[in-house]
C-alpha cells in the first residue's frame, strides 16, 4: 500500500468567488472528493495547512511545510502540495534547499482554474502529482500540466495558459502521455548522504533588475540598512555597466564588506556567462559572484539558505560554485 499524504495550502487550486474575487475557501477533504478514485493500493489523506494566495506564502511558511514533512517522511510513501502558481516556484526552490537527501517524492501542483470550475485544469494536475508522490523517487518535483520537473529547475513563464511552468536549461524528469507516465531518473538529483532538515535563511536580501542608467547610490542604501546579500540581474550575458553609473565599483566596496553580490542575467534561458564581455569580466574582477543558468527562483532561494547556513562571503562563492540538487549547470 503507498500512503500518500496531500498538504493544501490554498491558491487558485482551491479557490471560489467572493465579493472579493476569487480567493481560496475549498478543504483538502472537499478537493479530494474532486480526485475521484486511485488505485487500490494508494492511499491518498488530506491535511490542512493554510488557505492563502500564494502571494501571501512566506518564507516562515517554507520552514513550517519542511518541518511537517520532516515530521512525515518516514510514516508515509510521498507527500503532494497543494499550492498557488504564483510562488509555487519559489516554495519549491526553497524546500529543495531545506529537505536535503529527501528520501520520498514531495510534489508541487496547482491550477489555473480552480477545481470545481468546468474545464480546470486542477484534476488533472493534481492526479499527476499523486502518481509522481508514488513513484518512490525522492525529490521536490512539481507536476504541471502533464510535465514533471524538478522544484529547483521550475519557472512561472506564463500567467493564464495551462502551460504555465516550464523547466528552464534542464530537460522535463518526466512526462504524462498516451502510455502512461514516463519518467527519466538519470535527470533526477541522486542523494548523497543521509536526509537533513536545514531551515535556517535569512531574508536580508535584495534582488535589482538593472535598467539604463540606474544610480549605484543604491547599492550603498542597501549596505546601510542592514542587507546581507544582493542579486542582480545584469544584461544578456550578465554585464553590468562600468563607464557611467559604475556598477562594478559598487560590487567591489560591497564584495570588500563581505556582502556576497550575485550577478546573472534578466534573460530566463540559456544562462548567463561573465567570462566573454569586458562588462561581464569586469563584474567577476570586482568579487561578482556568477550563477550560471539557475533559475531567478532558484537564486532567491538559495542565497537565503546559503546566509541561513553562514555569513562568510567566500563559503557562499563556494556554495554558489557546487551543483547541490542539480540546480546549476557548471561550466567545468
Amino acid at each position: 500500500m503507498k500512503r500518500i499524504v496531500m498538504i493544501n495550502t490554498g491558491g487558485t487550486f482551491s479557490s471560489q468567488r467572493g465579493e472579493n474575487g476569487l480567493s481560496p475557501k475549498l478543504t483538502g477533504t472537499q478537493i479530494r472528493n474532486f480526485l475521484g478514485e486511485f488505485e487500490e493500493d494508494l492511499e491518498l489523506s488530506t491535511e490542512d495547512y493554510c488557505a492563502l494566495d500564494s502571494s501571501n506564502i512566506t518564507p516562515e511558511d517554507w520552514v513550517q511545510l519542511a518541518d511537517k514533512i520532516s515530521q512525515i517522511i518516514y510514516s508515509c510513501d510521498g507527500v503532494v502540495i497543494i499550492h498557488g502558481t504564483d510562488t509555487m516556484a519559489y516554495t519549491a526552490s526553497m524546500l529543495s534547499f531545506m529537505l536535503q537527501n529527501l528520501p520520498i517524492p514531495v510534489v508541487l501542483t496547482g491550477s489555473q482554474l480552480p477545481i470545481g470550475v468546468p474545464m480546470s485544469d486542477a484534476v488533472n494536475n493534481c492526479r499527476c502529482a499523486v502518481q509522481m508522490a508514488a513513484s518512490g523517487l525522492g525529490g521536490v518535483y512539481v507536476a504541471f500540466d502533464h510535465k514533471l520537473m524538478l522544484g529547483c529547475r521550475t519557472s512561472k513563464v506564463r500567467t493564464v495558459s495551462f502551460n504555465a511552468f516550464e523547466s528552464i536549461n534542464y530537460p522535463y524528469v518526466g512526462e504524462v502521455n498516451a502510455l502512461g507516465m514516463q519518467l527519466y531518473p538519470t535527470r533526477l538529483s541522486k542523494p548523497t548522504g543521509e536526509f537533513q532538515l536545514q531551515t535556517a535563511y535569512s531574508d536580508k536580501i535584495a534582488v535589482l533588475k538593472l535598467f539604463p542608467g540606474m544610480r549605484p547610490d543604491l547599492f550603498s542604501f542597501l549596505q546601510e540598512k542592514g542587507y546581507e546579500g544582493i542579486y542582480i540581474e545584469g544584461f544578456g550575458l550578465g554585464g553590468v555597466p562600468f563607464v557611467k553609473n559604475d556598477i562594478t565599483e559598487e560590487i567591489s566596496k560591497a564584495s570588500k564588506a563581505g556582502i556576497p553580490i550575485l550577478v546573472g542575467s534578466q534573460c530566463s534561458y540559456e544562462g548567463s556567462n561573465l567570462g566573454i564581455y569586458e562588462t561581464g569580466l569586469r563584474v567577476l574582477e570586482s568579487g561578482g559572484i556568477p550563477v550560471h543558468d539557475m533559475t531567478q527562483e532558484a537564486i532567491v532561494t538559495k542565497l537565503m539558505w546559503c546566509l541561513g547556513q553562514t555569513k562568510d562571503r567566500e563559503k557562499i562563492h563556494q556554495l554558489f560554485h557546487t551543483n547541490l540538487i542539480q540546480e546549476v549547470t557548471l561550466p567545468y
